[in-house]
């Protein structure tokens, strides 16, 4: 039997395989699978079935027939033998400091417990102590390895383990323990399903919600190269926050994240508006990589007429000498003057300072704007 904290998980149409023994007993439109492990139920629709068994895997032989897969996960995204990489010194104004405390120990040791992982420990963001003190953590679902090689971040390239099943439980059992506010649940990309491990995501917002109510939840997704079905998965369990980065310039897509689109996060941004206009979308973009002030609002305008809500703008950091260099930093000045003429475009949210990243003041966000959480938990 399971224990009493950990109840059946509502998978609803999302198949779910364990390696064990099983009977199957129909019940109305439901298939009980029940498991030495625990129990799970799955959807007895044939068609669905077989395309979360079979339909979403993809061959790793597809994947790799696109470029070199290293052998073992690396970090590393630049030879500095081949382009200079040097750090440029960083101004007075961006002060990172190392997260400490007894909250930080005692999360970082639950994270550690449950075998999660954080964007915020893995991307090095420098928000993590304030974020985690004030009830707000950015999860890393769907392992920490990523398909794809973009410049600027430090989460491992390689190719990753099969798909952990049980991860959204494990993510919503830490959430309820720390007791959080507000949960941003992010992933890898995994390019070696036609999905993109979409269904992890309606899955843990699912479980947030039964195991604390109250907790409002933001998904920062990949790009799902464009897929509206994928899009669509994540949408059916309707997050408060439905956020997907550009982080770039149309003209440094290639350069800067090699295998995205600029039209796949069109798609996706545009398409979720359309699919469910109460929940909140949302975009980001890093600066210092090459950009020019102009092209930064070109992309503005774009994000505001794919109808984006929140927009948040913040400086590249630049992770090792093995990542994108900074091209430069941006003054506090030009922050303020983004965040004037986002407000102006008619952005719902603009957050713009040298340290911002996705997450930051996001609980805030929910409160202020979510029509989705206040039906959720009206008084």
């Amino acid at each position: 039997m399971l224990e009493e904290e950990t109840p059946l998980i509502d998978a609803e149409f999302y198949l779910i395989r364990a390696p064990c023994r099983s009977r199957f007993q129909r019940d109305n439109d439901v298939v009980t699978h029940t498991c030495a492990v625990r129990d799970l139920h799955f959807l007895k629709n044939a068609a669905v079935w077989l395309y979360f068994h079979f339909a979403a895997e993809v061959s790793w032989s597809i994947i790799l027939s696109g470029g070199k897969m290293p052998t073992n996960p690396t970090r590393d995204r630049i030879n500095p033998e081949t382009i200079d990489t040097t750090p440029l010194r960083r101004p007075g104004w961006i002060n990172v400091r190392a997260p400490s405390g007894e909250n930080y120990e005692n999360l970082q040791h639950l994270m550690r417990s449950k075998s999660l992982h954080t964007v915020c420990e893995e991307a090095g963001c420098p928000n993590m102590g304030e974020c985690w003190g004030s009830g707000t953590a950015t999860f890393l679902m769907l392992g920490d390895v990523c398909t794809r090689t973009c410049g600027f971040c430090d989460v491992k390239h390689g190719r990753p383990d099969v798909m952990d099943w049980y991860e959204p439980e494990r993510v919503a059992q830490a959430v309820k323990k720390m007791d959080l506010k507000h949960a941003v649940i992010t992933s890898v990309n995994r390019d070696e399903r036609r999905d993109g491990g979409a269904p992890i995501f309606a899955m843990v917002i699912r479980r947030i919600r039964q195991l604390l109510p109250g907790c409002s939840v933001e998904v920062l997704i990949p790009d799902f190269k464009g897929s509206i079905e994928a899009l669509r998965i994540v949408m059916a369990a309707r997050p408060e926050i439905l956020n997907h980065n550009v982080e770039t310039v149309p003209r440094l897509f290639k350069k800067v994240q090699p295998q995205d689109r600029y039209e796949w996060s069109e798609a996706i941004l545009s398409h979720a508006r359309k699919l469910d206009p109460e929940v909140l979308t949302k975009s980001g973009i890093m600066v210092g990589l090459g950009e020019t002030f102009e092209e930064i609002q070109e992309t503005m305008r774009d994000l505001r007429t794919w109808g984006v809500d929140i927009l948040t703008i913040g400086q590249y950091l630049q992770p090792s000498r093995k990542h994108l260099p900074i091209r430069r930093y941006y003054e506090l000045e030009e922050f303020k003057a983004l965040k004037e003429y986002g407000l102006e475009l008619g952005f719902k949210w603009v957050e713009s300072s040298p340290l911002v990243r996705s997450s930051y003041h996001a609980g805030e966000q929910v409160r202020a704007l979510s029509a989705v959480h206040k039906k959720l938990y009206a008084t």
